[in-house]
């Protein structure tokens, strides 16, 4: 919801103050740059302090400013509350972590897949609410709404465990077995017969072991992909709002285009262009939001008898093919068709290269290298803004061609990466 957030506030926001298409940009721009700096922090303390704890300060963290980005009183206060909203919600990866740890070799792959459900309902919730609630009583309002379910999630936090084996490998062998003696009960089961023996790891968290000869190629090629994927997907929610907003589908605009340039000289009066969204925009939003489940089960599918690495490499290769598609002279309801499949294999991207980066490191450093994963894939999200909004406005072409050209890229290096995941336990130490 909070992600989601901008893409219906953008509009809006560029009405009442007047902003420019790189103002706009800036705003998710920035709501990344804090991601990206905080998820490297959160990925450290984590492995070092324990995922709970970290988890709760990011929701906490993201609530608090989330709620107060709605009484910014101007532009300047809406961008640096958004970005504190980003540095929060960059911890929420320990909650997936979290799981992953939990989870038995055979079930991850399905089980993981499934998160994207969640996802997807904030994604539909956000944007429905705007529909109603921005054009009755305004997006400050919206944005309270929104922060809502994160204050409810906090309160639930003791519901949540500790990660075992994060305990396990701090020497903390009493709150691990208190944890699964939980679960045993809950699930009127008994505990396995012995005790847990693991060693006390002492260097945790360090920077230096993800790039170790061992995980060196797995790490950059990892970076690569999330950088890459980042770009495509949020290029892809950023563009669909923007060719809705500026009504980009081929020949629909001719007409008002042609009213646009004879009012050439109302432009030094109204400089910024002014377009909300209609009923029409969010269901079409709506629609294409949908698509980021329609691949889900062959997702997971495709992750559970192809593996990771070659699951992949075919949905990036398909994104690529799909952006290109965009550049075809089509109605609305070809536009509709195209967004929904981008939307279908951007999410089962996200999917994958998740479950990969939280299966192929170690405990040790398993939420450093998702948190570093997450910062370098916020790179892509900073750029891929003034691609959408900017560049695509100058050269729609050429803005495709080159979301296409980063996917084909990442889908040679997901084909090359050098460990396989699938049917792999899950590593304890380096």
């Amino acid at each position: 919801m909070e992600i989601m957030l901008i893409a219906v506030v953008s509009p809006v926001i560029r009405c009442e103050w007047q902003l420019e298409n790189w103002q706009v940009a800036l705003v998710t721009t920035m709501v990344f740059f804090g991601y990206m700096v905080f998820s490297i922090l959160f990925g450290v303390l984590a492995d070092r302090y324990g995922r709970w704890k970290i988890l709760l300060i990011s929701f906490l963290w993201g609530a608090y400013f989330s709620l107060l980005t709605s009484f910014s009183p101007s532009y300047i206060w809406f961008v640096f509350l958004r970005t504190m909203v980003g540095c929060g919600v960059s911890g929420h990866a320990q909650g997936l972590i979290i799981k992953t740890e939990f989870l038995p070799t055979k079930y991850r792959g399905y089980i993981l897949p499934l998160s994207q459900v969640f996802w997807l309902a904030g994604s539909l919730l956000i944007i429905g609410l705007a529909s109603v609630v921005i054009p009755t009583i305004g997006w400050r309002w919206l944005i309270r709404i929104a922060s809502i379910p994160g204050i409810i999630l906090i309160m639930a936090f003791k519901f949540i465990p500790e990660s075992a084996r994060f305990n396990v490998s701090t020497g903390n062998t009493q709150a691990a077995l208190a944890t699964l003696e939980r679960i045993a009960k809950m699930n009127r089961s008994v505990m396995p017969e012995g005790r847990l023996v693991e060693p006390i790891l002492e260097k945790r968290g360090r920077f230096a072991d993800l790039l170790d000869a061992k995980y060196l190629r797995t790490t950059l090629q990892i970076w690569v992909i999330w950088l890459g994927i980042s770009f495509a997907y949020y290029g892809v929610i950023l563009a669909s709002a923007e060719l809705l907003e500026r009504d980009l589908v081929c020949g629909s605009r001719s007409e008002s285009e042609a009213v646009e340039t004879a009012g050439v000289s109302e432009e030094s009066q109204s400089p910024c262009r002014c377009h909300m969204f209609a009923p029409s925009d969010y269901r079409t939003m709506i629609i294409s939001t949908i698509g980021e489940i329609a691949l889900n089960p062959l997702n997971i599918l495709g992750i559970n008898f192809l593996g990771r690495r070659l699951s992949l490499s075919i949905t990036m290769g398909c994104t690529a093919l799909f952006f290109l598609l965009l550049n075809i002279c089509t109605s609305s309801a070809g536009l509709i068709g195209f967004l929904f499949m981008l939307r279908a294999l951007v999410a089962a991207n996200f999917n994958t290269i998740y479950i990969y980066t939280a299966e192929v490191y170690p405990t040790t450093m398993r939420a450093l290298g998702m948190g570093t994963s997450g910062s370098l894939c916020r790179i892509g999200a900073m750029v891929a803004p003034f691609i959408s909004q900017v560049l695509m406005s100058a050269s729609f072409l050429g803005a495709l061609c080159l979301f296409s050209s980063v996917c084909v890229v990442c889908a040679i290096s997901a084909f090359t990466l050098p460990i396989e995941t699938k049917g792999r336990a899950l590593q304890q130490i380096k």
